[in-house]
């Protein structure tokens, strides 16, 4: 069906609302309300607008009295947004156009939904590419579900239950930034919604009816429930799988039926995960013998223990060596002091003999002779929680040119609040003995950790930390305490450069230096 707006076609260029908004790209169609979902550019204003556009035929009744129930509902929620009750999980509804009142008969629209535009990147784009680890999936239907549970306290339905009208915001929020709620949507669809949402970003697979073509829909089993997110991604723990399946799903005395109910489950398995986290951590990083900051547990068996007695058996004959040789010594000095009583003894003896020869200061070890850099195979944006910051450009850090740069996204808050950090893995055709990193970058502030692990993407807690240091100037050089063999070497970001409220960094080029 082509739908005729002023100027042109719903296509981008075209413009609609009476000639205010120029159509710049679709983010996809909600057929079950026939939802047209736009970004725009208000020409009065100047600024870009998420668009809903209902797109249908002002003579059909029906569809009239449907459009009209949508546009009420969107402007009880802008009445309320104008007032305290806002939440950053919604985006705010500017405008409510309808039939005469800002949009003409010729457009071929039932009405428009006038919102700010979220930045960001699309729900559908984010789960495209694999699905999101089940911690980061939390963090994200918390956010949502904070928002419709702040929008059911005030009487209003949200309608997040399209994937294509949410998005996700630079700091890793989902977002509904479509709004208008199809006219019979009741308050449990938010709640099925949200569990929808978790399942589709554990699984990739959306759960509900109406969902957009490029996601494929869950599977069921025979008696038509939705298969569990355990049983497609076994990663995902048993309580969250369960705590989808529960929302999904209308029947059982064990379904959820409130957004505060999931706000309670989610908050109860994010402070399990992060003491789960912490444990693993502490684990990792404290060796029982004494030592810190190793990624290894101490190997505890019978030759070990009997070094350490023979090494303690040799300190011991070694100290009373010393003791009887200063003891010696003593009774050397009274005996050769011309005061002491007794009859003088000359046992003068020439000063060139007389005096110890001075002793040498201890040398440091000699610093490693370095090779030529190595050059990498390739490097990948290496980020274990989610999605990498801008994977396509990872390349330049390794192209020979640091004006070619990679940069992190742009974080509104500093790291760890998001996520533990970002960073870039080099795989080389051959472990190298890696003696030295040097960081091209201008990006002052910025923390890094210099990793090796034993495989291409590992889990960050299977690598091992070998330097560190931070970004001071234009060149950082991050040389490590001794020469390690490694194929997979990570550059790890733990604290981002801030500019204000902006918390950006970016590589320009990295060298890897062997020592031979």
């Amino acid at each position: 069906m082509s739908i005729r707006a002023r100027g042109g076609s719903l296509a981008p260029g075209g413009v609609v609302g009476d000639g205010r908004y120029r159509l710049l790209a679709q983010f996809g169609i909600d057929e079950r309300a026939g939802a047209h979902l736009w970004r725009a550019r208000d020409g009065q204003l100047r600024r870009d607008v998420a668009l809903t556009m209902l797109v249908g035929d002002p003579a059909d009744a029906e569809a009239a009295r449907q459009a009209r129930r949508t546009l009420d509902r969107a402007t009880h929620a802008a009445q309320l947004q104008s007032g305290t009750s806002h939440h950053g999980g919604v985006a705010r509804v500017l405008d409510v156009l309808s039939l005469g009142n800002g949009i003409s008969s010729s457009e071929g629209l039932l009405g428009i939904v006038v919102a700010e535009w979220t930045k960001g990147s699309d729900l559908v784009d984010l789960v495209a590419e694999r699905p999101v680890p089940p911690g980061t999936a939390v963090r994200m239907v918390q956010a949502l579900a904070e928002a419709v549970e702040s929008a059911h306290q005030a009487g209003l339905v949200l309608g997040i239950d399209h994937p294509q009208r949410l998005r996700l915001t630079p700091d890793g929020r989902l977002r509904l930034a479509f709004p208008g709620p199809l006219p019979d949507a009741t308050l449990r669809d938010d709640v099925k919604a949200l569990g929808g949402v978790l399942y589709l970003l554990l699984t990739g697979r959306w759960a509900l009816p109406g969902g957009p073509p490029a996601i494929p829909a869950a599977p069921r089993s025979p008696n038509g429930r939705v298969v569990p997110a355990r049983s497609l991604q076994p990663n995902v723990p048993a309580e969250l799988s369960s705590l989808a399946s529960r929302t999904i799903e209308d029947g059982g005395q064990d379904a959820i039926r409130t957004a505060s109910a999931i706000l309670r489950m989610l908050e109860q398995i994010a402070e399990a995960e992060e003491r789960t986290q912490l444990i693993e951590a502490v684990e990792d990083r404290v060796d029982p013998d004494g030592g810190v900051w190793t990624t290894k547990k101490p190997v505890r068996d019978a030759a070990r223990r009997r070094k350490l007695a023979l090494g303690v058996t040799v300190l011991v004959v070694a100290a009373v060596g010393i003791l009887a040789w200063l003891g010696m010594m003593a009774i050397s000095f009274f005996q050769d002091n011309p005061s002491a009583s007794g009859p003088a003894v000359n046992l003068a003896r020439p000063s060139s003999e007389s005096q110890a020869p001075p002793q040498e200061d201890p040398q440091e070890p000699p610093a490693p002779t370095l090779g030529e850099p190595v050059r990498p195979a390739e490097v990948k944006v290496y980020n274990p929680e989610g999605r990498g910051d801008n994977v396509a450009r990872a390349k330049n850090a390794i192209d020979g040119d640091p004006g070619t740069v990679w940069r992190t996204d742009q974080y509104q808050q500093q790291l760890p609040a998001l996520k533990p950090g970002v960073g870039l893995a080099a795989r080389f055709d051959e472990p190298i003995n890696l003696s030295k990193v040097r960081i091209d970058a201008d990006s002052p502030g910025t923390a890094v950790e210099v990793r090796v692990a034993d495989s291409a993407n590992p889990p960050l807690s299977d690598t091992r930390v070998v330097a560190s240091g931070e970004l001071t100037g234009p060149n950082t050089e991050l040389s490590l305490v001794q020469p390690t063999q490694s194929q997979y070497v990570i550059i790890w970001i733990t604290k981002l450069s801030e500019d204000g409220a902006k918390h950006v960094s970016e590589i320009g080029e990295l060298t890897f230096i062997p020592a031979t």
